[in-house]
């Protein structure tokens, strides 16, 4: 294998298509074809899958995240290079690729999108992912950097706590209404009738809050796949939803939302995974996340067990 080889198989998975790869790289879609049937034959694998869009295989993440690794370091290295002397400097800008979930990006993780607009050399791409499931695209070589729920050993990577983000059941007031009942002077709320909402098929939060209180009869849900969307179905009515303490706080506050149970929040801990890599713009993109993730509440022990 080669660094043209690499560089194809990195293109190919990123701009989603051989032809748009070709395009990225300023040649022909027979030669990004050539360079990466040449690097399936070289490791005996085939290492991209011919679907719409272009995906790796197993073998291909591999080869994919030591790609993404040396095509940060010679960014790097030209810019090192090119700096300081007489000539222009010979490198582009760097595409960083991370992983974060649609709560984060809609809270506490967007002072890093302001800082990262006083960065020339970096290009930040996002993939949206649920917490619990970032760090797969870590380890598949995907992204660079990821905001995860579970500590998993990624290798090569290291893990950095940040805090933890507070998520309360809410609802509104109508919705909690009809699904609340006296009984012995007590107010039942009817979980496994209430609808309730999810951001998506790997969302398991509410059904974990319904299991702890003993409601095995899951209720019907509603996916809205946007962190803003959620918020304002539970608003309109939809479903009830756990949703982040510092996103709620106008809704709770002009009476469009209630909480469903007081004292029942539940802390999802939030770490940084990131590739062990001596890069600079990686320091300088961790540093950013953490001066972010100063606004989340501080990891308690039951949350960090």
């Amino acid at each position: 294998m080669n660094f043209e080889q690499l560089r194809a198989l990195l293109a190919v998975v990123d701009e989603g298509t051989f032809e748009a790869a070709a395009d990225a790289l300023r040649v022909s879609p027979s030669a990004i074809s050539q360079r990466i049937k040449a690097l399936e034959a070289s490791v005996g694998q085939v290492v991209v899958r011919r679907t719409v869009p272009c995906t790796a295989t197993e073998p291909g993440a591999v080869l994919l995240r030591m790609a993404r690794q040396v095509a940060l370091l010679e960014t790097e290295t030209r810019a090192a290079l090119g700096a300081g002397g007489p000539g222009p400097v010979i490198s582009g800008p760097a595409m960083l690729p991370l992983a974060v979930n649609a709560d984060s990006l809609a809270t506490w993780f967007l002072p890093v999108l302001r800082e990262a607009a006083e960065w020339p050399d970096t290009i930040l791409r996002l993939q949206l992912e649920d917490e619990e499931h970032t760090s797969d695209l870590l380890r598949g070589g995907d992204v660079v950097g990821a905001i995860t729920a579970a500590p998993r050993v990624v290798a090569g990577c290291r893990t950095e706590q940040l805090g933890v983000i507070r998520y309360q059941p809410v609802a509104a007031p109508a919705l909690l209404e009809r699904h609340t009942r006296l009984r012995a002077g007590r107010r039942i709320v009817e979980w496994s009738r209430m609808p309730v909402l999810r951001y998506g098929p790997k969302d398991d939060l509410q059904n974990k809050f319904l299991r702890s209180r003993g409601v095995e009869q899951l209720p019907v849900a509603h996916q809205i796949p946007s962190s803003e969307a959620y918020l304002e179905a539970a608003r309109a009515g939809l479903g009830w939803g756990l949703v982040p303490e510092v996103q709620m706080r106008a809704a709770l506050a002009d009476g469009s939302l209630q909480i469903v149970v007081p004292h029942s929040e539940r802390d999802v801990p939030l770490y940084w995974q990131v590739w062990k890599l001596g890069s600079s713009r990686l320091e300088r993109l961790t540093a950013a996340v953490h001066r972010s993730a100063a606004s989340l509440g501080p990891p308690s022990p039951d949350t960090l067990g």
